[in-house]
């Protein structure tokens, strides 16, 4: 398999991390996003989006969109679910999982901030806007996760909802959000830190770390 991605996305930074719980080895190949290199005549060929990340299959097909890949990761290798089988289990997890890819994360991606900053007239109202919508959506996860046992997010062993967390949490730092406020999310994402397939996914951890 072939990873496209950049280190500093979160939507790569979560399928890193389910390859590594799932013990899937990948490639990895970086188009770094604030050059533009995601919008490459080749890359485009990939996917037509000009988004990271994307996953060249061993068999040769493409797949787009994090949470799409890490539900084909799930059907072609099983363990350990980041869904559970229990339907209404299910439903919670992607319930929190979307909250964060649909609903927060979208609002802080570059293009988006660039054009609030233009907008605005100031260089700074996109990041200062984006940490806004994210303390906000974050606000709403802590009461969720607060409802379930831990030490994870739905229990005790990581599901999609803690892969799409803690890349979260970590753009959250970024944006200057006060996570100490969410004193569940950060008991999650501790636990998710403890294990090699989390630690290892780190943007910082990735060879085009900079």
């Amino acid at each position: 398999m072939i990873l496209h991605g950049y280190f500093r996305s979160s939507a790569a930074w979560r399928i890193r991390i389910v390859l590594g719980l799932k013990g899937i080895e990948a490639r990895q190949v970086s188009h770094h996003l604030r050059k533009g290199e995601q919008r490459s005549e080749s890359y485009l060929k990939l996917n037509p989006q000009g988004l990271v990340p994307a996953l060249e299959t061993d068999d040769g097909a493409v797949l787009t969109q994090s949470l799409a890949i890490i539900e084909y990761l799930d059907a072609v290798k099983p363990q350990p679910l980041m869904v559970p089988a229990d339907p209404v289990r299910a439903a919670q997890v992607r319930a929190f999982a979307l909250a964060i890819a649909c609903e927060i994360h979208p609002l802080q991606n570059l293009s988006i901030l660039k054009k609030v900053s233009a907008l605005a007239g100031d260089d700074n109202a996109g990041p200062k806007w984006a940490g806004e919508v994210i303390a906000g959506g974050l606000a709403a996860l802590e009461v969720m996760a607060a409802r379930e046992p831990g030490p994870f997010c739905f229990g005790d062993a990581p599901t999609l909802a803690d892969v799409c967390l803690v890349p979260q949490l970590g753009n959250a730092r970024r944006f200057g959000v006060d996570v100490y406020a969410y004193p569940r999310l950060l008991a999650a994402e501790a636990a998710c830190l403890a294990l090699d397939a989390f630690a290892n996914a780190a943007p910082d951890r990735q060879p085009d770390a900079e």
